[in-house]
């Protein structure tokens, strides 16, 4: 049985940001949390959003959200969600603001830490009606994470976990491009091969789901179109637009699930906080686009050629080496060892794969040996 779901409520467009108090009286957010960063504070970003709430100056404030989001920082969140008496959460930022946002509308409205609610664990029945509404603000163009219906986020004892409901989906998503025209060019680059991985993954899932697979194409063709220019010259209205609908539409995509670049990327970026989930998917991708190319959904619907037609390539063979270039026009790495990642490394990275939820939605099952070989064709 196919379940196909569209999604939550968008506000798309330059200026959205306007239509904030609106939304918030819409919804019945009297008492939201804020749920940031410093590098957003430090922009100016959330000074713009707090001046769009008729009761600014006495909105909460969390501001430390880490690169990688933790247990640790869902703890301190929940903490000031309870202690303000808040109803709701306003997310600003980038995929780790909104994934912890969503950790804590679920931690701050249930008993029980955070483990108890990973989808691993069999979490996805602990989360109820009870999650706090979330409002999702993206400053990035990457993770989609503003209409998506999980969460990845780090456990005290340094598994990266997804934690997924369809609970979990903010209730309205304001997607403003006007946010990301000052996103440095190699965050730009790193969240931008983030969202393509997003489209040329969740495509290659074998579930059934036409409407998500033709999202998933559009938002392959505007982010492989757009992504240099929005990363060279970041002031350029159109790209930057398309590349936030890019973003939005792979995370709409998501329910068909994802596969073998996110089960390596999220058991590495396990591993090592540090490492940027997009940049590495982005180097897992050639060898993973070669593992499933015999998957039998992948041949029978025709899915590399019609992947390599959205990136306007002659040749589906020319999908591998064409991300592996743009990777490097961008000034990404291009393998593995550029950061710091070494083969006595490759046991601990397969266990976490094996383990994560994303393995099970790949076109293919792949076995220990199988991990091995594409964290050495990564390299």
């Amino acid at each position: 049985m196919a379940l196909i779901n569209y999604i939550t409520q968008v506000q798309f467009d330059y200026g959205a940001l306007a239509l904030l108090q609106q939304e918030c009286d819409r919804i019945g957010i009297r008492k939201p949390l804020i749920v940031t960063d410093m590098g957003i504070r430090n922009a100016g970003i959330l000074d713009k959003v707090v001046a769009q709430l008729k009761d600014g100056a006495q909105v909460a404030v969390f501001d430390q959200t880490p690169p990688n989001p933790n247990e640790t920082a869902v703890r301190a969140a929940v903490a000031m969600f309870r202690d303000g008496a808040c109803d709701g959460i306003i997310a600003v930022g980038g995929g780790s603001s909104i994934d912890l946002a969503k950790g804590v509308a679920v931690c701050g409205t249930h008993e029980g830490t955070l483990k108890s609610f990973a989808l691993i664990e069999g979490g996805l029945a602990n989360i109820t009606a009870k999650t706090a509404p979330v409002i999702a603000i993206p400053t990035t163009a990457g993770t989609g994470s503003e209409v998506g219906r999980g969460a990845i986020l780090i456990l005290d004892d340094g598994r990266k976990v997804g934690v997924l409901s369809p609970y979990l989906v903010p209730r309205l998503a304001i997607c403003d491009p006007e946010l990301t025209l000052n996103l440095p060019a190699m965050m730009t680059a790193a969240t931008g091969m983030d969202a393509i991985a997003h489209c040329l993954e969740t495509f290659m899932a074998p579930s059934f789901n036409p409407p998500a697979d033709g999202i998933a194409l559009d938002g392959l063709w505007r982010a492989w179109a757009h992504i240099e220019r929005a990363t060279k010259e970041p002031h350029d209205r159109e790209a930057r637009l398309n590349m936030m609908s890019a973003s939005m539409q792979g995370a709409m995509a998501f329910q068909k699930g994802l596969g073998c670049v996110h089960s390596l990327s999220h058991s590495l970026g396990g591993i090592n906080p540090r490492l940027h989930h997009g940049t590495l998917n982005a180097i897992f991708l050639p060898a993973i686009i070669e593992f499933n190319k015999d998957a039998e959904s992948v041949v029978k619907e025709k899915k590399l050629a019609r992947m390599a037609h959205a990136m306007g390539l002659a040749n589906e063979a020319d999908i591998g080496p064409a991300i592996k270039d743009m990777s490097k026009r961008l000034g990404l790495p291009t393998g593995l060892a550029e950061l710091g990642v070494t083969e006595d490394m490759f046991p601990r990275i397969i266990k976490g794969a094996l383990a994560d939820h994303s393995h099970k939605t790949n076109p293919r099952v792949a076995s220990e040996d199988d991990y091995a070989r594409m964290l050495t064709q990564s390299m």
